[in-house]
């Protein structure tokens, strides 16, 4: 009884020497919290006396309706590239981007310093057609400047009734000034999944986006090219894909990786941290896959890249790509709007942080275009070799993310794993008319004429007889 009344003692001692430390701990962190708290309040109370002033001072009645959504998109804007604030109309918008069709001239933007630039055309819209190019800054629409021009407006100018017209201005490197060019709108084609055989034996896949029925469309495509014979290789294409929804990539992935992880997510708060992960679907295709990608291929398609890479189910061609590796939350407001809300990063199986480095091939082929394949192929003794585009990425975007892999003083990520650039060179190109020399068939695809050669090599290498 003496030792437990002892014992007793001892952690009664040693609870009234840890309690005044405990209670020290909470007392700071309360501080803390309230200091940040009273700091809150005191810059709203800034913003309401800024607000009071307008109303009272400023040469013309304004309307603080507006006046307070612009400053709630300032506050976005501060965060990253991908936050915003999207009003009622502009969530429906939003919402016709997967499901649905619509009119408009079809391409992927995003805002670089404040100034609207193409991130990539969609393949077989009027903005493929006629020539524009990642990079592009479209400077006007319909002779409105876009300076400060909010994303969701610039697509609500953009888009409207098939056969109508718009006019865009646009800058590109090379370019001594700005050019005009007139757009037909016409209905963005849904069908994001396209397929052909190569040569006898040889598939190819053109994934455009990654819409609702993406993952259906892809696995009717490879029927389609078994029905032939059997496939002794194939070539997945997702150069210039912009992304669109994860659970397509996710389930695009899963028809060629039987176990394991394919995506995860990693955000601030534990409910935002998610991993995707492979199923045994009964299917077996065991032809080798190449996987195509560029500066254009973003986000979805970057996963799709990185899960095939890091499992070692194919070999991943061509350029480094965007980088877009961050997930956005999209919270419905009470007034009918939508926030659009960075909350997390992708991460490939491996655990790389996809955000503003992107996927960096097993073989790099830079990406050409056909006016600098006919510089190439000039006789002309005096033909200069033209150098590559300066292709943005979201590492270029001002407030983008870092990369979430970084160690207390290293480098930022995408400083180690991005290849070396080149110095931003001048693309030379003609009139407007003359933009669309982008080259798209096999006979001038560099990248693709690589991946079909580098499959044929692996067949022929299959067979080779490695015991004698």
């Amino acid at each position: 009884m003496k030792k437990q009344t002892a014992f007793g003692k001892k952690i009664l001692l040693i609870a009234l020497i840890c309690l005044p430390v405990f209670t020290l701990l909470l007392w700071e962190r309360n501080a803390r919290v309230e200091a940040k708290t009273e700091d809150i309040y005191k810059n709203l109370e800034t913003f309401s006396n800024v607000l009071s002033l307008l109303e009272k001072n400023y040469v013309e009645e304004i309307d603080s309706g507006k006046v307070i959504e612009g400053a709630i998109k300032g506050m976005l804007a501060t965060l990253d590239p991908h936050s915003s604030y999207m009003k009622p109309d502009d969530f429906q918008e939003l919402k016709i981007e997967t499901k649905g069709s619509f009119s408009g001239i079809g391409i992927e933007i995003t805002m670089k310093d404040g100034i609207l630039t193409v991130v990539s055309p969609i393949e077989g819209t009027p903005a493929f057609e006629k020539g524009l190019k990642s990079g592009d800054k479209i400077l006007k629409i319909d002779g409105e400047s876009t300076k400060d021009m909010s994303l969701m407006d610039a697509v609500k100018k953009l888009r409207g009734p098939q056969g109508t017209e718009v006019t865009i201005a646009i800058f590109r490197e090379g370019f001594s000034d700005m050019k005009d060019i007139t757009i037909v709108r016409d209905v963005i084609p849904l069908i994001s999944v396209t397929s052909k055989i190569l040569e006898p034996g040889y598939g190819y896949v053109r994934v455009r986006n990654f819409q609702a029925n993406t993952t259906k469309e892809f696995k009717e495509a490879l029927t389609s090219l078994q029905k032939d014979g059997t496939l002794n290789g194939l070539v997945i294409d997702l150069r210039n894909n912009p992304g669109g929804l994860l659970d397509q990539a996710v389930k695009m992935s899963d028809i060629f990786i039987d176990q394991g992880m394919i995506v995860s997510t990693k955000g601030r708060l534990k409910d935002q941290n998610m991993e995707f992960k492979a199923h045994d679907n009964g299917d077996r295709y065991t032809f080798p896959i190449i996987v195509l990608v560029n500066e254009g291929s973003a986000s979805a398609s970057e996963i799709v890249a990185g899960a095939l890479q890091d499992h070692k189910r194919a070999l991943i061609l061509g350029a480094q790509t965007f980088g877009k590796g961050s997930v956005q939350t999209i919270i419905p407001m009470d007034n009918g709007a939508g926030l659009r809300l960075t909350t997390a990063r992708y991460y490939t199986p491996n655990d790389r942080s996809i955000q503003a480095t992107g996927i960096t091939p097993d073989i790099v082929v830079p990406t050409e275009f056909a006016d600098q394949q006919e510089t190439k192929e000039s006789k002309e003794p005096d033909a200069k070799e033209k150098k590559k585009p300066n292709f943005l990425r979201e590492k270029d975007l001002k407030h983008h993310i870092k990369n979430g892999n970084e160690k207390p003083d290293e480098k930022p990520a995408e400083e180690e794993a991005a290849p070396p650039q080149e110095k931003p060179g001048e693309e030379s190109t003609g009139p407007a008319e003359d933009m669309k020399k982008q080259g798209d068939s096999t006979a001038t695809d560099n990248q693709l004429n690589q991946a079909l050669m580098l499959l044929k090599g692996l067949a022929v290498f299959g067979k080779i007889d490695m015991a004698r």
